[in-house]
């Protein structure tokens, strides 16, 4: 994949359109067959899904909406290897065919480890992980080889020093994360184009964060935005950095989707007023977060409390004490005071959220 300013948008299928906001399966599927058909006609063309989207949804939904009502050269698929659920070299086989089942796609065009952490990355060294993608690249069943990132630089540096064969990393980049601590974009960024890595770009709306500002971060931006969204600002952010072949936007609905296809059919790199502007409506955000989660809802997959995390957060962020709004975000789910403190949440966050700690904030907030 090489970089085409007319074609830098991909279609991320981790937030589809839902029939109800609180139930991830409960994909709406005629909506997302409108936005499938109108990212195609405008000109795109790159989907990607992983299998643990949607609550493992998601690639069947690929299939539905995508596989099953194109041709195969009408797009490319980007799928994922869960890296959290390997334990044995069989696994990579296993799974690997489910998903290819699943979404019916015959091949991937590209194919990741997904979420590669410290943890992660020692359990897919010894599971023969980095081996099983080399494999399914030399038998084409598999076209591109990559992974995707959510730790430090350091740790990026090692796995591109110890991994020449692998071609992509995507990496979490947005104007918000630039230069945060844990998050480490700028760094990570800079990692990967050192090693001559091409860049594909995930959260460049921090979950939909930068798409909705306090208005006086809308009034720094204003003389920026010609017209344009809070969103697109983000965006082009991401698109502006050398090396960067694709930026990922997770859309749930069809204006979502017209809104980004303006921005890249019109696309325009920003300069350096844009990037004063930026610098100073970051400091207005990091002034006024509370929990920086994207809802993303890594954390839940395993939770053994089957607890509410992202919803909670979201609502301590936008309701705090609103002990109404509360009963309904844990409708069938646990209680954040039903946290056992296991860490597996931790573990999964690629915010680097310490999630047990906040928990009991909420449970403060809400039920206390």
């Amino acid at each position: 994949m090489e970089r085409d300013e007319n074609k830098l948008l991909g279609f991320g299928c981790m937030r589809f359109p839902l029939l109800n906001s609180e139930d991830p399966k409960s994909i709406d599927y005629k909506s997302l067959y409108e936005m499938v058909d109108l990212y195609l006609d405008s000109g795109f063309g790159y989907f990607d899904t992983a299998y643990m989207y949607h609550g493992g949804l998601s690639e069947v939904a690929l299939r539905k909406a995508l596989v099953e009502r194109y041709s195969r050269d009408r797009f490319t698929i980007t799928d994922k290897w869960p890296s959290y659920m390997a334990t044995r070299n069989e696994d990579y086989e296993i799974i690997f065919k489910e998903q290819l089942e699943k979404t019916g796609a015959r091949y991937f065009d590209y194919y990741w480890l997904h979420n590669l952490n410290l943890g992660s990355y020692e359990t897919t060294k010894k599971c023969g992980g980095f081996e099983f993608l080399k494999r399914l690249k030399k038998e084409g069943r598999v076209r591109n080889i990559g992974f995707s990132f959510h730790d430090g630089h350091t740790l990026l540096d090692e796995i591109l020093t110890e991994h020449p064969e692998l071609e992509y990393v995507q990496l979490q980049i947005n104007y918000l994360d630039w230069n945060n601590g844990f998050v480490e974009s700028r760094k990570n960024y800079e990692t990967a184009i050192k090693h001559n890595r091409k860049v594909i770009v995930m959260e460049p709306v921090k979950g939909g964060r930068l798409s909705s500002l306090p208005e006086e971060a809308i009034s720094i931006l204003s003389p920026c935005l010609n017209g344009e969204s809070p969103s697109s600002i983000a965006l082009r952010f991401a698109a502006s950095l050398d090396g960067v072949v694709m930026v990922l936007s997770g859309m749930s609905r069809l204006s979502q989707l017209e809104d980004n296809i303006k921005t890249f059919k019109n696309f325009r790199k920003v300069d350096e007023e844009d990037i004063k502007a930026l610098d100073r409506v970051r400091q207005i955000l990091l002034s006024k977060e509370e929990i920086a989660c994207t809802s993303c809802a890594y954390c839940t997959g395993e939770c053994p409390m089957n607890i509410n995390i992202p919803g909670y957060f979201a609502l301590y962020n936008s309701h705090p004490g609103s002990k109404d709004m509360y009963k309904r975000a844990a409708r069938g789910r646990g209680l954040a005071s039903e946290c056992i403190e296991c860490g597996e949440c931790e573990l999964r966050c690629p915010q680097h959220l310490p999630i047990r700690k906040l928990l009991k904030d909420v449970r403060a907030s809400f039920e206390d």
